[in-house]
Formats: structure tokens, sequence, C-alpha cells
């Protein structure tokens, strides 16, 4: 399975990524060893996941996701 998900930074942002494990994944973005952009702003919470059959759906998920305002991502959640 491949997953989008959603983060919510320590300083009240939003983080989207895509991951085929979420829990490592967030382990790793807590550890400070994911994304350039979460490295300053742990601790992370994950707020969103969809999964998805095939990897070209859930990349394509994510970029509608970036493209999403604040209070859009909010009302996923």
């Amino acid at each position: 399975m491949h997953y989008v998900y959603v983060l919510e930074c320590s300083d009240g942002t939003y983080y989207t990524g895509y991951t085929t494990d979420v829990q490592r994944r967030v382990a790793e973005h807590d550890a400070g060893e994911g994304a350039k952009y979460t490295r300053g702003r742990t601790p992370v919470e994950l707020r969103h996941t969809e999964s998805f059959e095939s990897k070209s759906a859930a990349m394509s998920r994510e970029y509608e996701l970036k493209q999403l305002s604040r209070a859009e991502k909010e009302a996923l959640f």
C-alpha cells in the first residue's frame, strides 16, 4: 500500500508527504531524520492519512493536498 499523510508540526504548520509505512515515517520526522521542513519543527503529530493501491495515485493525491488552503486541510480532519 501507498499512503499520503498530513502532519501538524510543533509550530502549528502542516506538512504533507508520501510513504509506504506511515508509522516509520512519522518516527523519522520526530527523530529529525525526515524532511528538511520538519527537522526544526518537532515533535510532529499525525493528523490525516489516505491509502492507495498505486504509487502514482498516492503521488497525485499528495500534490492535490499540497494545493489546499490551511482551512481546506483542516476540514479533512
